[in-house]
């Protein structure tokens, strides 16, 4: 993975302004998706933010770069799952979750902030979107991030119990690349906009269809759903 240079951080970033006020907010706008963080939480979501956004000037990780479209399109979109992740998550046993697609780290990396207890491996085919992640997980101290750079379909890694994907392909092709890493009891999580019906209809023979469910993203109105699949 090769070093990429990282642009210094502007006054307010590097002098700390602001992060009080968007602390504030995620708190607040978390609960309305059942989410309770605490302050430290609530700050490393803001610097991750803040990371993403200086990285995304010389490294062109996402489209979007207003903070404002971050905050909804990225941070609270990405926590929109928290809920589900943690009640399909094994009882007893600290689940392993594998974000494949994860591009800037999303939607992995808040997820991680705001579920600790979980172990998630980052996984993208890009270099520096691998590269951005790793410094994501040094910088903001995430001891359940590892972060796996390569094709997932030639990943040999050990099984995990959650496998999710964001924007990534259609549900036959995230489950066909992915089929050879998830456990017995596994589920696959797919975040869609729209309820996908053709994909739900042309899924193979090796996937089946728990159910879809419609998620709240908070500022955003956008259709969000999230599709629950296991193997056959």
């Amino acid at each position: 993975m090769p070093n990429l240079p990282l642009p210094p951080a502007s006054g307010a970033a590097a002098a700390g302004c602001g992060k009080a006020p968007l602390a504030d907010r995620l708190a607040a706008l978390a609960r309305e998706l059942d989410l309770e963080l605490a302050p430290e939480q609530c700050r490393r979501l803001q610097s991750y933010v803040e990371l993403l956004l200086r990285w995304n000037r010389v490294h062109n990780l996402t489209a979007i770069t207003r903070e404002s479209d971050v905050l909804t399109h990225h941070l609270l979109d990405s926590l929109s799952i928290a809920t589900p992740l943690r009640e399909l998550a094994p009882c007893g046993t600290q689940a392993r979750v594998l974000d494949v697609g994860a591009g800037a780290g999303l939607p992995g990396i808040p997820l991680a902030i705001a579920l600790p207890d979980l172990l998630f491996t980052l996984n993208d085919a890009v270099s520096k979107k691998c590269a951005f992640m790793t410094q994501a997980r040094l910088e903001l101290g995430l001891r359940n991030v590892d972060v796996v750079h390569g094709r997932v379909e030639q990943l040999r890694l050990a099984p995990y119990d959650l496998i999710m994907c964001r924007a990534l392909g259609t549900l036959a092709s995230f489950t066909t690349l992915t089929r050879h890493l998830l456990a017995p009891e596994g589920r696959w999580l797919a975040m869609k906009g729209a309820v996908p019906e053709p994909e739900l209809r042309e899924l193979p023979a090796h996937a089946q269809a728990l159910r879809t469910a419609t998620l709240r993203v908070p500022l955003l109105q956008e259709a969000r759903h999230l599709v629950v699949m296991r193997a056959r």
